[in-house]
């Protein structure tokens, strides 16, 4: 008897709309976990490195965890993986809320999606049956519209819809993938990878969730987190104001994105702030499956611009990337552009990159008002902002260029706009600084999607100034000797090379860093203990340090093999200019010391000198197989 997980694996081709279920074993689940690495597994063994994201031979692969679904907060989350439109090379992202655990309750543990509809279909699993259905009639329809009219056809709103906008048909390179309204895969472009294979969503329900095997520890777990969350200052904070409240710390602090990276410091900040907006517009709170932290802020208005509460409100990296980024310090306006982010199935956070690196091409002289069909794309106007989101979901005039992501916009720009491009891999940077937090700089060059905050633990849990209660939570990795942010010497080295297979270790098991140690309620340890009271095995950490690396592995053979080698690891130019003014003035990260963190990483890691993963590395880890990689890539 299996627990937590029921071995089944949904296979759907939708060239052939051929329906099949693959079964694999324990060894299976207790090798991958689920998650990431589950998804990684699958794409290294069904797609040649160097496909076209849009090519109906890419795969997608949603899954949770062996232990998505199990009443204990942070446990509830899920991920996609596939090749992304943005970077070319695999990439997964994480979402919360309730679609994880629906889909165990429908009986299976992932759905690995393959080839291209010729027409537009959703997927409906209900308990065990699998139809694809006809979309036609839902094509070119909001996120909203989209989750009413399944409702609606399938008389059942307690079906859980993951699905896409407009954008996402429209395959603009950064479309994501949205479950009530509010939950979004924002990193990679998987909603354009849904668009491609005319896939509008995947409806699931059911009543089938597998047996726990120690349902008693894992309510103690649950009980213990639950009564102490408030005790811990991030997680209090997040169940009053959210996320949000991350834009006045980081603007006094210096280090919040502003003028496309130009400066740390945002004089709009104040009128952006978590603060402003509970206070003037904040409507209601929500969270994730058995999650008492209930983050999730919703956002009303009638006038200047209507905003439904219905599409959730702006998280920290949305209000940053819409609001400082751009310049636009008016709530309204940046709500409502958060709105129609979600409406349409955008990625706010590379949304409001795209737009600030344009606003800066504009205001150096690299795009023109020809180029822009007559629109001024200076900092701080709100009606641009607006302006150019709904056309780069419907990829109109300069919002084409612009739909394609910063990279590849720059390149079509040429010239001085590479200077100007903030991305690693070609994924927009989110709204936190790597000149003041320097391990970020590891974490922005070397994760397999692209620039990504969710890869490693960031410096400041581990500092002189840190209480000693939070720096002790990250001995068990054998992180003991607290670092100054601006530090990028080996030991910081060796404290994002931890906690990066730590994190890895996070989106295997789709489990959310608001939960984690060290800042977070729920200990080490006491993910070890979830594990085992949900699946019955005797794990330890080391056994889930290791389906974190291999994670991290996999992702890098198939991403070197599909072009996104030691050369993209760079940062980018902007990264190595002194930030200007507040707390932070001057500081920047200088070529030679992140060249020879970098290096130092490459040899942790157990890569050459070129950043390929050694042989021995792979034996180590059991993944002699993806050598094969390298005959299919040609």
């Amino acid at each position: 008897m299996t627990y937590g997980y029921h071995g089944k694996i949904l296979r759907v081709d939708l060239t052939e709309k051929r329906i099949w279920v693959e079964k694999q074993d324990e060894s299976f689940f207790r090798f991958y976990m689920g998650g990431g690495a589950l998804g990684a597994h699958y794409v290294c063994k069904n797609v040649r490195p160097g496909t076209h994201a849009f090519a109906p031979e890419n795969i997608m692969v949603f899954c949770g965890s062996v232990i998505t679904g199990a009443p204990v907060a942070g446990f509830s989350r899920h991920s996609v993986t596939g090749i992304s439109p943005l970077t070319g090379g695999i990439a997964d992202s994480e979402a919360g809320g309730y679609w994880g655990r629906a889909l165990k309750e429908a009986g299976f543990d992932a759905v690995v999606i393959e080839g291209r509809s010729p027409e537009p279909v959703y997927l409906l699993i209900d308990d065990g049956d699998v139809e694809i259905k006809d979309a036609g009639h839902i094509w070119g329809r909001d996120t909203g519209e989209t989750q009413d009219m399944i409702w609606r056809e399938n008389d059942d709103e307690k079906i859980r819809v993951l699905g896409i906008g407009p954008a996402g048909e429209n395959e603009v390179y950064f479309a994501c993938i949205v479950s009530e309204l509010k939950h979004f895969h924002g990193r990679g472009g998987h909603g354009a990878v849904m668009g491609s294979k005319n896939l509008k969503a995947i409806a699931v329900k059911g009543d089938k969730f597998p047996p726990l095997a120690d349902q008693e520890k894992v309510q103690e777990i649950a009980r213990n987190f639950a009564g102490r969350y408030m005790d811990f200052d991030y997680t209090r904070v997040l169940r009053e104001i959210g996320t949000s409240a991350g834009i006045s710390f980081q603007n006094y602090s210096g280090q919040l994105p502003t003028h496309n990276w130009q400066t740390g410091c945002f004089p709009g900040a104040q009128e952006i702030s978590g603060e402003t907006m509970m206070e003037e517009i904040g409507e209601d709170k929500g969270g994730c499956f058995a999650c008492p932290v209930r983050c999730k802020v919703s956002v009303k208005a009638s006038k200047p611009y209507p905003i439904s509460k219905r599409y959730g409100g702006p998280e920290y990296e949305s209000l940053a990337s819409l609001g400082s980024y751009t310049g636009v310090s008016n709530l309204y306006a940046v709500a409502k552009a958060n709105e129609l982010c979600n409406r349409y199935g955008l990625d706010t956070i590379s949304t409001g990159g795209v737009i600030a690196f344009a606003m800066d091409c504009y205001e150096n002289g690299l795009l023109t008002d020809e180029d822009t069909g007559g629109l001024e794309l200076k900092f701080g106007s709100g009606r641009v902002l607006l302006d150019l989101i709904e056309m780069i979901a419907r990829q109109e005039g300069i919002g084409h260029l612009l739909a394609q992501g910063t990279k590849k916009a720059a390149e079509s720009i040429g010239g001085e706009a590479k200077k100007l491009a903030v991305h690693c891999k070609g994924l927009e940077f989110p709204a936190h600084e790597p000149r003041v937090k320097k391990s970020l700089a590891l974490a922005y060059g070397t994760a397999p999607i692209g620039a990504d905050h969710m890869a490693s633990e960031h410096d400041f849990s581990n500092t002189p100034e840190t209480p000693a209660p939070i720096v002790q939570r990250l001995w068990p990795l054998g992180i003991s000797k607290p670092l100054s942010a601006q530090d990028l010497g080996p030991a910081k080295v060796k404290f994002f090379y931890y906690t990066h297979i730590l994190y890895s270790v996070f989106n295997s098991l789709d489990t959310c860093i608001f939960c984690m140690a060290p800042l977070k309620p729920l200990g080490l340890q006491e993910l070890v203990d979830a594990v085992r009271a949900v699946t019955g095995w005797d794990m330890s950490l080391w056994e889930l340090m290791k389906v974190g690396e291999r994670r991290l592995q996999m992702m890098r053979v198939f991403n070197c093999l599909a072009g996104l080698d030691e050369s993209q690891d760079a940062l980018p130019p902007r990264m190595f200019e002194p930030l200007q003014g507040g707390e932070t003035h001057g500081m920047a990260i200088s070529p030679e010391e992140y060249e020879k963190a970098l290096k130092l990483y490459y040899d942790m890691a157990g890569w050459d000198s070129e950043g390929i993963p050694r042989y021995s590395k792979l034996v180590e880890l059991d993944l002699e197989w993806v050598e094969g990689l390298k005959e299919r890539s040609g």
